[in-house]
């Protein structure tokens, strides 16, 4: 059983922070582990991220593990502390408009929809960077945005095993086990944020996957 003595969300209030990023914008659209922990790294090093989520599905984060007496997710507000939030229907003419509005106004779009899913909405990369050409935009994926495997869905327990990070694992003659946290969700925000620095890469596309 876990007691909660005192539980405080970061993201119901606001915190004035300094540091390498102030002054910048970054758009999150993406979800779970992945690409939200890597746009709350950023927050962390000054900067302005709004939170962007499709109507009714939003963040599949907020639905693991809600816990009643917080009436929400710890691991969702974990990955997402510090962020601004708003619901944009990315597939209709206004949520359209309205997000590249937001491009125009940005520097870094962080997403982890499968390959092709942005483009097939108008809001690739070439989309957004003709709305603004210093736009960064990076992409994580589960096996890359290119190649045979390309649109293959997954995430960290199935990159832990196209890794080879599970084969070593355990005992023999013993079942089958992870790594025992989401090593693969957890280290590729690292790529990503690293990726994303606007001092290194301003006008960019980038690709941090799982693998």
């Amino acid at each position: 059983m876990i007691t909660f003595i005192h539980y405080v969300p970061s993201t119901r209030y606001e915190v004035e922070m300094s540091g390498a990023l102030d002054g910048i914008r970054v758009l999150d659209l993406s979800t779970l582990v992945q690409g939200p922990q890597a746009a709350a790294m950023l927050h962390g090093l000054g900067a302005e991220v709004i939170k962007i989520e499709l109507p009714e599905i939003g963040d599949m984060g907020r639905h693991v593990g809600v816990l009643e007496e917080l009436g929400t997710s710890a691991f969702w507000e974990a990955c997402n502390r510090g962020k601004r939030s708003v619901t944009l229907d990315l597939r209709t003419e206004a949520g359209h408009e309205a997000f590249l509005k937001l491009v125009g106004v940005s520097d870094v779009v962080l997403s982890n929809f499968q390959p092709g899913t942005l483009d097939g909405w108008g809001l690739g990369y070439d989309d957004l960077a003709a709305v603004n050409p210093g736009i960064i935009w990076a992409a994580g994926s589960f096996l890359g945005p290119t190649g045979p495997d390309a649109l293959r869905e997954g995430a960290d327990i199935v990159g832990e095993a196209a890794g080879g990070v599970i084969s070593g694992i355990g005992n023999d003659g013993e079942p089958v086990t992870t790594a025992g946290t989401l090593l693969a969700d957890h280290w590729a925000p690292r790529t990503y944020r690293q990726a994303s620095w606007p001092h290194y890469s301003h006008g960019s596309e980038l690709d941090a996957d799982n693998e």
